[in-house]
């Protein structure tokens, strides 16, 4: 099992190097955001990369859109349906790995994002979906808000 380092480090590697292949992209968020990310990823989000749509997970919504190979490494490294030649086509025309996530084109997106804080006011939208849903018993997923 590689160790917290090597997996933030990993994440970098993605990053910067589909930017690079891509002559396109945002590799800042991605390289200066990878350790917390990590961390969150692996200790506090419930997901399942063989179940993406699980009733009961975590929904990871990343507001800068433009730090999307972020979403990508992650994905990628903890198994989810999403492979390196997928990744080293990041920003190309029909492409799963858009400049900014798409919901509906990779598993484990949950949502489409753009500028910086747009994810906000989606992830809003998601709670007060779940609150609605869940009625008087517990909601269909979880919600923090």
């Amino acid at each position: 099992m590689p160790s917290r380092f090597e997996l933030a480090n990993a994440i970098r590697a993605l990053s910067m190097d589909a930017v690079q292949k891509a002559k396109s992209g945002h590799p800042g968020a991605p390289m200066g955001m990878a350790d917390i990310a990590e961390v969150l990823w692996n200790d506090y989000l419930k997901h399942n990369p063989e179940d993406p749509k699980w009733a009961d997970r975590d929904r990871f919504v990343l507001s800068n859109g433009h730090g999307s190979m972020l979403l990508y490494s992650l994905l990628h490294l903890s198994g989810y349906e999403l492979s390196l030649e997928q990744l080293q086509n990041f920003r190309q025309l029909h492409s799963p790995t858009a400049g900014h996530p798409e919901f509906g084109y990779a598993p484990g997106i949950e949502t489409t994002t753009g500028p910086p804080r747009s994810g906000l006011c989606q992830r809003c939208g998601l709670c007060d979906c779940g609150k609605n849903l869940s009625g008087p018993v517990q909601p269909p997923w979880p919600y923090h808000c």
